[in-house]
């Protein structure tokens, strides 16, 4: 019989980078770029800042979800303000891991908790349908570039 440890490691498949957007400063409209380059303080041309936040990645599975809770298609990726749209992989089982985006390696630190602005730009009970869709939060262990396309999987 597999441990518990070992079947937690385990993943059925790579993911894949469906989208990337970077958010020029604190409230201006996101970015959809092809590529990015990946430092201490996130993607360059982002307003984030090196730490355990620097990078912010979302399962493009849960846009359809979010949409959903809110009664309409999948919502826009640019509207959650996270940094990388990535399908195929659980995310949030990444929780403590490092994981290989194009050529960098980030580690993930935990759930992104959506913030007040989801109220207005999604609507009433943006808020809500975000809670426990809104992706990761990561940071950046090796820094490197990802594109579009490329594949996400865990390291080692």
């Amino acid at each position: 019989m597999m441990e518990l440890r070992e079947m937690m490691a385990r993943h059925a498949r790579n993911g894949r980078v469906d989208w990337i957007g970077v958010r020029p400063g604190r409230r201006e409209d996101m970015r959809v770029v092809e590529g990015a380059e990946i430092d201490a303080a996130g993607l360059a041309g982002d307003h984030g800042r090196p730490g355990k936040r620097a990078v912010t990645l979302v399962q493009a599975e849960h846009l359809g979800v979010i949409g959903a809770l809110l009664g309409r298609e999948a919502v826009d990726p640019a509207l959650l303000r996270r940094n990388i749209v990535v399908s195929g992989l659980n995310l949030l089982a990444l929780k403590g891991r490092r994981v290989v985006v194009g050529s960098a390696v980030l580690e993930v630190w935990g759930p992104c908790p959506p913030c007040s602005r989801m109220e207005e730009v999604l609507g009433r009970g943006g808020y809500s349908a975000v809670r426990g869709h809104g992706g990761v939060y990561a940071s950046v262990v090796a820094p490197g570039a990802v594109l579009a396309g490329e594949a996400v999987w865990p390291e080692g």
